[in-house]
């Protein structure tokens, strides 16, 4: 039994329900092998990058169930800045800017400044603790359960998926989701946000943009069932959404 979380950026106030209602479902089920999956992208853009981290790094240290923390975009360019502070300007263009800020640190305003940019990743690094750093440096690439294969953005078609790219596997899109070959096992991804879970004979997509949307994703496979649970945020808070999903199109929300 497998449950997968799609990109979280941040949003720390929808893990923590999402992932409440994720364990109470593990501990409900008979199955020997419980296996929980994230795809990446848990910091930038959203609120609370660190929190998200620290909450993760608290999963990872043991429990009922066996974690698996794949590594998206997002991770990849975080811990880049930490060993290169030119790469800032670029990674704050598409959410770094957040990441920095929960960390109680300020991106520069200025591109163009380079010593600003050092001393914003020296601030970085005094601010990351060696817990998150293990986290971000042990995170993998892919993982392979039954007849799914977990990556964060997809996989390239015509390559097997013992040969993809790391590059490919943090940041492909277009050229994966354009394709309709199948794969050796069924792909299940994030990276591409879009209005509901994508589900087909060839992939389960799980990124439904929770830092701009309020809504994030889990999805539960067991034998050839597909289910979600995804906790949205409304106009009286915080709600559980549980669907189930159709194998040629998205998911349709049966019950609240």
């Amino acid at each position: 039994m497998v449950w997968t979380v799609g990109d979280v950026h941040g949003r720390l106030d929808l893990l923590r329900p999402l992932l409440s209602a994720v364990l109470e479902d593990f501990a409900r089920s008979a199955q020997t092998r419980k296996v929980l999956i994230f795809l990446g992208d848990y910091v930038d853009r959203g609120p609370d990058s660190q929190g998200v981290i620290e909450l993760l790094c608290r999963l990872a240290d043991g429990g009922p169930v066996e974690t698996i923390f794949l590594r998206g975009n997002h991770e990849d360019r975080m811990a880049a800045f930490l060993e290169d502070p030119g790469i800032g300007p670029t990674w704050c263009d598409y959410g770094g800017r957040e990441a920095l800020r929960s960390y109680g640190v300020t991106a520069p305003a200025d591109r163009a400044d380079k010593d600003a940019w050092a001393a914003a990743s020296a601030d970085f690094n005094a601010a990351v603790s060696d817990r998150h750093r293990a986290f971000l440096r042990d995170l993998k690439l892919s993982a392979s359960v039954g007849d799914y294969f977990f990556v964060h953005a997809g996989a390239r078609p015509g390559v097997p998926l013992g040969q993809q790219s790391s590059h490919d596997m943090m940041w492909i899109r277009q050229s994966f989701l354009d394709d309709s070959r199948a794969f050796e096992k069924i792909i299940v991804h994030g990276h591409t946000p879009t209005d509901d879970i994508q589900s087909d004979h060839r992939r389960i997509g799980l990124d439904t943009g929770a830092y701009a949307t309020g809504v994030l994703t889990a999805v539960r496979l067991e034998g050839e069932e597909r289910a979600a649970l995804q906790t949205a945020m409304t106009g009286s808070g915080v709600e559980l959404w549980r669907s189930e999903i159709e194998t040629t199109k998205g998911a349709k929300r049966s019950a609240r």
